[in-house]
């Protein structure tokens, strides 16, 4: 008989990593096909600045959900819950009154992690003792063995499995040529975040110009604890307005091209667990610029695929925009690499059967 899994996940809008991974997963026909799947969106969130932020709308919203997996509990009486769990700030509290129910109804729950910070927030005693009751008796997935130390107070090694993030592959990829251009188009592709190391990019952008050297650098996402306004005055202030462009949110077919007129990727993020765009550079053969963060090192192979530097070290990161800018076959060559690196390892239907194998593994216990 069909094993029914019930999925609570996150789905666009807003767009962000987990928000893509469950729509992934909720679109996939192989997890799909393997299983008696029901889905619960637990994204109350409908724009990327009000992410994070408790309101009465999301309160409200948050009620609506508990009954409703209330109703697929009594009806459905699923076999496992696959359970992307937020593990800090507010959301971190609502998602434990439902497992609250799971654990009432006695479902077996595996918990695939896309953010972290457990191991900065356990030395609050409440916090601790949430986290023991919400992974006791659990099984969970992570992005990648660096992530391990973030849970290992709370969860024992053999009840986790790792599951790199995979994307689906875009057939105008194939026609990309390598443009080995003297005018070097840089390309960030996040929401305006902080944390995604914004500001240290802009600073970095400012040394290489401060030395001499040409090059386009565009931003593309939504605004978030950054304000277009707040960017352009950084911009103006570091005098690179005429380098530095923001052209706010792309999708599909737009963002396909943005990354196809670009040479270069960067994405310094100083807190991250996985990095999805990074997979999206590479896929398009773009040379990748990112950071020793989280699962990125999985990702990203240092000298070989791109480069990775400390968080917020802004000089290294200038050092490396300098050597891929000045250096058109270096470019051509890490590029070519991530592709196939991309091709070998993280392709969605790697993914898919990955995620398939580790349900049927932790039903079979």
């Amino acid at each position: 008989m069909t094993k029914k899994v019930l999925f609570l996940l996150h789905l666009p809008p807003p767009v962000h990593g987990s928000s893509m991974v469950g729509k992934f997963i909720f679109e996939s026909k192989i997890i799909n096909g393997s299983f008696n799947s029901q889905y619960l969106n637990l994204l109350a969130s409908k724009n990327t600045a009000a992410s994070g932020k408790p309101s009465l709308n999301k309160a409200i919203g948050f009620i609506v959900i508990w009954f409703r997996l209330l109703v697929k509990l009594i009806k459905q009486r699923p076999d496992i819950c696959y359970f992307a769990l937020t593990t800090t700030g507010f959301a971190f509290y609502r998602d434990v009154f439902l497992v609250f129910l799971l654990k009432i109804f006695r479902v077996k729950r595996i918990y695939h992690l896309h953010n972290k910070g457990i191991r900065q927030k356990q030395n609050s005693f409440i916090h601790a003792v949430f986290y023991r009751y919400v992974f006791h008796s659990s099984d969970v997935i992570l992005l990648s063995k660096h992530l391990f130390a973030d849970i290992q107070d709370f969860v024992a090694r053999e009840n986790v499995y790792i599951c790199p993030n995979g994307i689906p592959e875009i057939n105008s990829v194939k026609n990309k040529e390598i443009y080995l251009t003297e005018n070097v188009r840089i390309l960030f592709l996040s929401n305006l975040i902080e944390s995604k190391g914004v500001y240290n990019l802009l600073d970095a952008l400012a040394i290489v110009k401060q030395r001499g050297i040409s090059f386009q650098c565009d931003f593309i996402g939504a605004e978030g604890d950054i304000t277009f306004q707040q960017f352009q005055d950084k911009v103006n202030r570091l005098e690179i307005s005429n380098q530095v462009k923001y052209l706010g949110e792309k999708f599909n077919e737009d963002k396909n091209k943005a990354f196809m007129e670009s040479d270069i990727f960067v994405f310094p993020t100083y807190h991250e667990t996985f990095g999805l765009v990074n997979l999206e550079a590479m896929q398009f053969a773009l040379p990748v610029i990112s950071t020793w963060e989280g699962g990125i090192p999985d990702v990203v192979e240092n000298n070989v695929t791109g480069f990775l530097v400390q968080p917020k070290d802004t000089e290294a990161l200038a050092e490396k925009l300098e050597k891929l800018i000045l250096n058109p076959q270096l470019r051509k060559k890490m590029g070519l690499a991530g592709r196939k690196k991309y091709e070998k390892e993280f392709t969605l239907e790697i993914f898919e059967k990955n995620l398939v194998n580790i349900l049927n593994k932790v039903l079979e216990k």
